[in-house]
């Protein structure tokens, strides 16, 4: 939690907005690799990419 506050401060002192939608992209794509590992969902992942 302390990363994501320190992260939070340096955003908004340095007022670096832009780098919130490129974290967000990042976490939900390595959230889907995550998931996917040995499911039966990876082969419908592949088609998407």
């Amino acid at each position: 939690m302390s990363f994501l506050k320190e992260f939070w401060e340096f955003l908004r002192v340095r007022k670096k907005y832009w780098l919130l939608p490129i974290l967000f992209v990042l976490v939900l794509f390595g959230g889907l690799i995550i998931l996917s590992q040995g499911s039966a969902v990876a082969p419908f992942i592949y088609t998407i990419f």
